[in-house]
């Protein structure tokens, strides 16, 4: 008989870490995976695509709860998803990442008594005011099971007085879906289909506390256009920071810096770019991640980070609109030294989550 195993999905870097772990399940005896898209991304190239790049079947439940608040969003995640387990309970839930859908679809689960499991638990930025905290913060007391990316996740955990028969570091699952498509993103060729030059830089922004506020977005446009005139960049636009560059003008502003503005683009063709950048800039926390196991320098516009590994043992850095600039021609003056990466940023972590799971559930 097989276990029913629900898995989560909601946003772009939800997708990736559900891939490896779909993938893993469905080629295991003994369990169903179960693939659900809230439909909190519902952008074609921000979710379908990236189901086709990372070879998922399509989802066998779609939510379709759309954009809205934060308790617009997190209200009709519940009650769609509640309406689903009611009629079908699984034998666990799987929620990944720290996403609204993430903390909604966990208080159905633990409400309706089963099994929830957290992947990439343990994170902490030590800043409420960002949503992703109090949706880590939450998820990470109702859920049974935590599967912990790095070591800092399990010392956070610890500190919170968490029983660690809940804990199981698993490792980095991020990496699991690189290493999945590898071979597809190094033929992808996307700088070349962009016509860019071989030394350039990748941006990417979509934090509210970046574009929503007129005076931090400006001087971060400003800081961009410095750095265009040292290191040609490239910007794939999220739909929330487009809207935001437009109603200033801003779009206009960088275009004529030089800063090549595209659309979002599916996972290969994004990590394309990626892999073949001198340096990334960015507010994301997965691209944190991708950059220190590539080994490429990443300047995080943020003033915390709740993956300090990537400081610690990656190439991440953080920094503002007026430091931006000076510090990444720092960076691109010093060789990069190769470093060890964090310990089970390897690749193999669906593996690890599959032989957990097995035993947890008996």
């Amino acid at each position: 008989m097989s276990r029913t195993i629900h898995l989560v999905a909601a946003a772009r870097p939800n997708f990736m870490k559900v891939a490896p772990l779909w993938h893993a399940l469905a080629a295991a005896p003994g369990f169903r995976p179960v693939l659900i898209h809230t439909g909190q991304h519902y952008d074609a190239n921000m979710s379908d695509a990236i189901f086709a790049d990372l070879r998922l079947p399509a989802p066998d439940h779609h939510l379709g709860v759309g954009s809205g608040s934060h308790a617009e969003q997190t209200g009709r995640v519940m009650i769609a998803y509640e309406a689903l387990a009611a009629a079908a309970p699984p034998d666990a839930l799987i929620v990944v990442g720290d996403v609204n859908s993430t903390l909604a679809c966990a208080l159905v689960g633990a409400k309706q008594g089963f099994p929830v499991i957290h992947l990439e638990a343990g994170l902490r930025s030590g800043d409420r005011a960002m949503p992703e905290e109090i949706n880590r913060l939450a998820t990470d007391a109702i859920s049974d099971i935590l599967w912990t990316p790095s070591p800092d996740a399990d010392d956070n955990l610890a500190r919170e007085g968490v029983d660690p028969a809940r804990i199981t570091n698993v490792g980095n699952i991020m990496l699991d879906s690189f290493e999945l498509t590898r071979g597809q993103i190094a033929a992808a060729g996307e700088a070349a289909a962009l016509g860019l030059p071989a030394r350039y830089g990748v941006v990417t922004l979509h934090r509210p506390s970046n574009v929503d506020v007129p005076a931090t977005l400006a001087a971060l446009v400003a800081a961009l256009g410095t750095v265009q005139a040292r290191l040609p960049l490239v910007f794939p636009v999220h739909p929330r920071t487009a809207q935001r560059l437009a109603a200033a003008g801003h779009d206009a502003e960088l275009a004529a810096a030089g800063v090549r503005l595209v659309g979002p683009l599916p996972y290969i063709r994004f990590m394309s770019l990626v892999a073949g950048a001198a340096a990334v800039i960015t507010d994301s926390g997965g691209v944190q991640e991708e950059t220190s196991y590539l080994g490429i320098p990443c300047l995080t516009l943020r003033e915390n980070t709740e993956r300090p590994v990537t400081i610690t043992h990656g190439t991440n850095q953080l920094v503002d609109a007026a430091s931006l600039a000076p510090r990444l021609e720092a960076a691109l003056a010093v060789a990069l030294e190769a470093r060890p990466r964090p310990p089970l940023w390897d690749g193999a972590t669906a593996g690890r989550c599959l032989a957990d799971l097995a035993r947890r559930l008996g």
